[in-house]
């Protein structure tokens, strides 16, 4: 009985050190887990954006890097905040199609991602997200509505609430990126241990603007239970768009570009 209860607390003791190690090593390299950063930067002229400039706008210490094109007369201008992986530069077929429209659009890379040297944090996302605004709305008078995905719906949600915009879209959001970690790990403490939370679910309360949020049912990555929970609590909901079979990646071959365009016509007419 004896050896029996010492090989229990043995093993007792080499669960919690393993636990305890598991935690430490995720708390340490949470950001190289949590980001996805790599990918190849496509040149401005490799795309079929030809009235589109390069430009670089200033956030505090560091300078962010992307794209600008100016709307047609009397169109708005998108600023788009990119998800977590690669460059924003790879999406130039959203881009195109947005100044084929007539609107014109802002997307960069947050510092630490491809085309933008510096550290990845939340505080550096949210503050480049923030002099990405700042700096569309003293470039232009037309109106700017915000478009955030997947990871950049942190951002997309901060800025909402933080500045005077016409439209919010939200593209795959999470409810909070402590809410997803913790569904992915439910056996890990993540909110107390996770520096970059994200928190949507309480940036949504003071986003007075429309709010439509697009979400797939087949999305592995944020599950759609996010998408519906963060569009329940908007105090402007305007629409919930969800897709039938859609992964992470799907929506915008699946339309929704088509869905957005009906619904910044509402929120440019209220």
């Amino acid at each position: 009985m004896k050896l029996l209860l010492r090989f229990l607390l043995a093993l007792l003791v080499l669960i919690v050190a393993c636990y305890i190690g598991v935690v430490g090593y995720m708390y340490f390299n949470q950001r190289a887990l949590q980001y996805s950063a790599r990918g190849e930067v496509v040149a401005l002229g490799d795309t079929g954006l030809n009235n589109a400039d390069d430009i670089t706008i200033q956030s505090g210490d560091a300078a962010i890097n992307g794209w600008y094109q100016a709307p047609r007369p009397g169109m708005p201008v998108i600023l788009y905040l990119k998800g977590n992986s690669k460059s924003f530069s790879e999406e130039h077929e959203r881009f195109e199609r947005f100044a084929a429209d007539g609107y014109g659009f802002l997307a960069f890379d947050y510092r630490g991602f491809p085309a933008s040297p510096g550290e990845i944090s939340e505080t550096n996302i949210l503050d480049d997200a923030i002099a990405a605004y700042d700096w569309l709305d003293d470039k232009t008078e037309a109106p700017i509505l915000i478009w955030g995905r997947s990871l950049g719906s942190g951002p997309a949600t901060y800025v909402a609430s933080e500045r005077d915009a016409v439209a919010l879209l939200l593209e795959t959001p999470f409810l909070s990126a402590v809410n997803v970690a913790a569904e992915r790990y439910p056996i890990l403490p993540v909110a107390l241990v996770m520096r970059d939370q994200f928190r949507n679910d309480l940036w949504i309360g003071d986003v007075a603007e429309p709010v439509l949020v697009a979400h797939g049912t087949a999305d592995r990555t944020i599950d759609l239970s996010n998408g519906e929970r963060l569009y329940a609590q908007a105090p402007n909901p305007d629409e919930l768009w969800i897709v039938e079979g859609a992964d992470h990646s799907d929506l915008w071959d699946a339309g929704i570009w088509d869905r957005a365009k009906p619904f910044f016509d509402r929120a440019m007419n209220r």
